[in-house]
């Protein structure tokens, strides 16, 4: 872990800051979205949106992701069915990752099948086969994450075990040879990152694990020159190699290792590339470059300082053209905003009026603030060092990302993370900083199931680009946190937990499961003293290795085993979870004068979704506006739109499309409240509401067990319902006090649109509202049903075209699981990691709080 950190926004303001400066901002644990750098000069390349400049090589971007998609098609029997810093080489890399890749395959899944969730068997009634076109879109979002950097790392497959390593007061040489080769004996493949003493420069501790046969950087082979016919005729190899002949070779090895070596040396010599700018100070200073005032936990990513005002009108000028256009965006004709004081008629008059302060009831203008900081952000401080990278060292990858929360509300902070992981398909890897007690508040300190949604939304945003955890927990921790600046109920809560080889098998194959490709753990050994002594550590206080090293170790030589296997394969989802930047912001903008939490209320909203797919065994991925945009739609049978209070014109498109061609869409509440520019969301006969969903939403309502309760099938509701007057669609449910439509479905050329009257997800935000989860997905999956069931465990399944892997997790005492292919038909079944072979329909026994690999041979 690093030290303390400052958030987006912050951070945003002191990239090009000293390095004590960004030191000292590092903590303030907001590290939203950016090229990383680490806590010390020493790590490798990477970008951060919570730290300060980007970093070459060491941390890793990689190319923008290319889907595959994959369309639910139905086979029709009886009905059809209607459906940001940068970090020195050695402590911490910038990076991003390239994406899932898959084969096409058919499957089938069968008619009548049951789904479990939470205990309890709900029949789905399918009244057809579902029969999946054949990919999921797998060559298009590779295409469109289709640049040198990522085809080399599709080449090389690579996947780093990596760790950090921490040098202690009175280390001798020997000491660390030992520890090295200790390392390389359990399985592990590189240094994450180090950090350096006054006895330990980084440099020579990076030196000395290269000389151990440790690669010094994060990304390992990823950091390889590319391996050419050219570069094997330099070598003297026949250039008829296969790539894993090639990598295997001595001369190729010896080459490499002094590539390796050429990167320490230019931390030496203070190249450029290791973390600083080539450029003049003037030229990457940001524009909006000043701290937002104010605690971290109360920041207003909207706040511009009055230096970056010209700028801002410079990009408003580009987005509207003429003033009369801002006015009319920033609704001036609607009652309470237009006035003297804003009837602009020049941009020096709109320049003078920001200066002076305009008040906050107007969202489209809030909107463009946070947007203009994430876009200025996103150029500055990862385009362009993407660019540098690529002058310096175009085959060093680095990373995108940084140690944030992932249950933070990034557009409230403006920040854009998915527009931080497209810049890094030239770079290298988009990341996330996954900590236990720094990331897990938002959640209460829940571990089994949110891991995997901070996993899924990482890799999800940065579909098709290497993406992995560079930053990830590698023991235990109960000091650590900080003052847990962002959620007030945690902080008088000890956010200690054990992690031990069972908590880290969890973490490990829910990162797989999501589509990471690689890991870096802090770290090896604890800090010896002060902020976060004893904390983290894979082996124990007195550097003895324990379990939890020896287990990681196992699962990450597995990884490596089947690397070129899961880089061949993605994930195959009936159900997406739409998420998208425009709606936060507009929750954002609504927090400036309204409840601060209401800037949580579309994240909470994903968390309540993804548990209740989660805990029915239903395969999902996040899937954004601009994968729609992308094309992206025919990947998903299902839509699920969770609290989307705003909903663009180009979005309202694509899912109307997205019913046509026949997926299944579902609106939960509140949701299409508000348009693109904050104004009341038109839902009457004629609108693009009543021609997708085929009803009228009249008003908002909202139910309280202390005011007016409303309930579906005898599930308590505690929030938003609406008024829905039926047009072209039917109603599939009421409210149980009264006949008011609850559910409502509209058959749309292929496909159907659904209201969920309700304000569904967010009830699930929390644990134990399983009659809520199960409502979400009978609503959701309506005649459909999961190509797969587990009972006794969460599974996630992994398809690849020699193999399909699915991922068992027990949150419970240790037990076993059953797990039901249906229409997948196998080989084999075998433990990924030991090797067992396991009988197809028998119990698998799983450890408590653990989890198990199974590979299914096709």
């Amino acid at each position: 872990m690093n030290s303390p950190i400052i958030p987006t926004n912050q951070l945003a303001h002191c990239v090009m800051g000293s390095w004590s400066l960004i030191r000292h901002c590092h903590r303030a644990r907001s590290r939203d979205a950016g090229i990383s750098r680490d806590t010390a000069p020493y790590a490798p390349p990477c970008i951060g949106a919570t730290h300060g400049t980007a970093r070459p090589a060491t941390c890793g971007v990689s190319p923008l992701w290319r889907y595959q998609k994959r369309h639910y098609q139905t086979n029709i029997t009886k009905t059809r069915a209607t459906s940001p810093m940068i970090q020195p080489l050695g402590v911490s890399p910038l990076t991003l990752h390239s994406s899932l890749f898959t084969i096409p395959r058919l499957r089938i899944a069968s008619p009548h099948a049951s789904v479990k969730l939470r205990g309890s068997f709900v029949p789905l009634l399918a009244k057809e086969k579902i029969m999946p076109a054949k990919d999921f879109l797998k060559s298009k979002i590779d295409a469109m994450a289709d640049t040198p950097m990522q085809r080399k790392l599709r080449k090389i497959a690579p996947m780093p075990i990596g760790c950090v390593f921490l040098p202690w007061p009175g280390m001798t040489e020997q000491d660390a040879r030992e520890h090295f080769g200790l390392m390389k004996n359990l399985g592990y493949t590189c240094l994450k990152q180090t950090m350096p003493t006054p006895e330990w420069p980084a440099t020579k501790t990076l030196a000395l694990a290269l000389e151990e046969g440790i690669v010094p950087f994060w990304y390992a082979e990823g950091g390889y020159e590319d391996i050419t016919p050219a570069l094997l005729k330099k070598l003297g190899l026949s250039p008829k190699l296969s790539i894993d002949e090639a990598m295997k070779h001595p001369k190729m090895i010896a080459y490499q290792t002094k590539v390796f070596a050429a990167r320490i040396d230019r931390t030496k010599t203070g190249m450029a590339g290791l973390g600083e700018s080539k450029k003049k100070k003037g030229e990457t200073e940001q524009k909006d470059k000043y701290w937002v005032p104010g605690m971290v936990g109360d920041v207003r990513g909207h706040e511009l300082h009055p230096d970056a005002l010209p700028a801002f009108v410079e990009w408003l000028k580009k987005q509207y053209r003429t003033v009369d256009k801002l006015k009319d965006a920033w609704n001036y004709w609607h009652v309470g905003i237009g006035s003297n004081k804003n009837n602009w008629q020049t941009w020096d008059e709109v320049l003078a009026a920001l200066k002076a302060g305009v008040g906050g009831g107007e969202y489209r203008r809030t909107r463009d603030m946070l947007a203009f900081r994430a876009e200025t952000f996103t150029q500055q401080h990862i385009t362009d060092r993407v660019d540098e990278q690529q002058e310096l060292d175009p085959h060093e990858p680095i990373r995108a990302g940084g140690e944030m929360g992932l249950f933070l509300s990034f557009a409230s902070r403006g920040t854009d993370m998915e527009l931080i992981a497209k810049e890094m398909a030239r770079g290298g890897s988009f990341y996330p900083s996954i900590h236990l007690a720094w990331h897990f508040e938002e959640v209460d300190f829940e571990v089994a199931r949110p891991v995997y949604m901070q996993a899924q939304i990482a890799h999800d945003w940065a579909k098709g680009i290497w993406s992995a955890t560079w930053e990830s927990t590698g023991g235990p921790q109960y000091f650590s946190g900080g003052k847990s600046p962002f959620v007030k109920e945690a902080q008088d809560k000890q956010p200690g937990f054990t992690t031990d080889e069972n908590t880290m098998t969890q973490l490990m194959l829910s990162y797989l499961a999501a589509g990471f490709k690689g890991f870096g753990l802090w770290a090896w050994n604890a800090r010896t003293a002060g902020w976060e002594a004893g904390e983290y550590a894979l082996v124990d206080r007195n550097r003895k290795p324990t379990q939890r090293a020896i287990t990681v170790g196992k699962i990450g030589q597995a990884a490596r085993k089947w690397s070129r296997e899961l880089w061949a394969g993605q994930k195959e989802p009936v159900v997406g979870i739409l998420q998208d930047w425009e709606n936060e912001a507009y929750w954002a903008a609504m927090a400036v004068t309204g409840r601060d939490f209401y800037r949580f209320l579309p994240v909470r909203a994903r968390v309540g979704a993804s548990r209740a797919f989660i805990n029915a065994n239903v395969p999902w991925e996040y899937v954004t506006a601009r994968d729609l945009q992308a094309g992206l739609g025919d990947r998903y049978a299902c839509i699920y739109v969770p609290a989307f209070i705003s909903i663009s014109s180009t979005l309202q498109k694509n899912l109307h499309n997205f019913v046509k061609n026949g997926g299944r869409l579902v609106l939960d509440m509140p949701g299409a409240y508000y348009d693109e520019f904050g104004r009341v969301f038109l839902t009457d006969e004629g609108t693009w509401f009543e021609k997708t969903f085929g009803c009228v939403l009249n008003e908002f309502s909202y139910s309280t067990q202390l005011n007016v309760p409303y309930s579906i099938d005898n599930v308590n509701i505690n929030g938003f319902t609406c008024v829905l007057t039926p047009t072209k669609g039917k109603v599939v449910r009421n409210y149980d006090q009264q006949p008011r439509p609850a559910i409502t479905e509209h058959k749309l050329g292929k496909g159907t649109a659904v209201v969920l009257a309700a304000e569904a997800s967010l009830n699930c935000w929390k644990p134990g509202n399983t009659g809520m989860e199960n409502l979400i997905v009978k609503t959701t999956l309506g005649d459909l049903e999961s190509p797969y069931a587990c009972d006794g465990a969460l599974c996630y399944r992994y398809a690849t075209p020699t193999a399909d892997h699915y991922f068992l997790i027990n949150d419970g005492p240790a037990g076993s699981a059953k797990l039901n292919t249906k229409q997948f038909k196998y080989k084999q079944l075998q433990d990924a990691v030991t090797g067992e072979t396991l009988v197809a329909g028998k119990p698998i026994n799983i450890p408590g709080y653990s989890g198990r690999w199974v590979r299914a041979v096709k």
